[in-house]
């Protein structure tokens, strides 16, 4: 599990590429501290097993499922990317709840400054937006953002300068793609009402009665 507080931006050393499956070797600075063969690191929000590692950085392989998935099938040598390690019991919880499980890719529609923020956009499908909510979480190429405006076709967040700073955020352009990942406990909830069987399912009237 992940907070979305990226620890780390790295930079892609290698892409060895299979028939339908790929290695990926990315140098780091820090990141590898405390490392083991088999420990989660999360590669712009997408939860990565590590191979082997080194204190120029790791490798992890990416399956055929992932490549489908996320934008991880587009880096190539020299690709900047988020990283965070998965958080420790002991660690401080600074974003959200990030699985590393990417539920879509977005497109950033527009970039605009406002005073010392910047507003991004992103464009997605139906499948990410019917969790998205205005000052809900969502997970930009795995950095817990707050959700702060909610478009037909897409939202809005506001970044500070410190955010864009410390992640590929600050490199991003217009037309980029980028993984999302919604907020888990919104898709459980889901999935919880719909199992309800009809004589007790959980509805807006159940809710008001008891106060909610």
């Amino acid at each position: 599990m992940f907070t979305g507080i990226i620890e780390e931006v790295g930079k892609v050393q290698s892409v060895r590429k299979g028939k339908d499956s790929a290695a990926v070797s990315i140098g780091a600075k820090t990141i590898w501290e405390g490392l083991r063969s088999g420990d989660s690191i999360a590669v712009n929000g997408v939860c990565l097993t590590v191979t082997s590692f080194s204190q120029s950085g790791f490798t992890a392989d990416v399956m055929h499922e992932t490549l489908n998935r996320s934008s991880l099938g587009s880096l190539c040598a020299g690709s900047a990317v988020n990283l965070e390690r998965a958080m420790p019991a002991n660690g401080r919880f600074g974003g959200h709840i990030v699985s590393g499980h990417i539920d879509g890719m977005g497109t950033i529609a527009a970039i605009t400054k406002d005073d010392n923020a910047v507003w991004y956009t992103v464009k997605t499908g139906p499948r990410v937006l019917r969790y998205i909510i205005e000052k809900g979480s969502v997970a930009v190429d795995g950095i817990s953002l707050t959700v702060a405006k909610v478009h037909n076709d897409g939202f809005s967040v506001s970044v500070i300068p410190h955010t864009a700073a410390q992640t590929i955020l600050s490199e991003k352009r217009v037309g980029d793609i980028v993984n999302l990942e919604n907020d888990c406990i919104a898709k459980y909830v889901e999935r919880l009402l719909g199992s309800q069987p009809p004589k007790t399912a959980i509805t807006a009237e159940f809710l008001a009665k008891y106060g909610f």
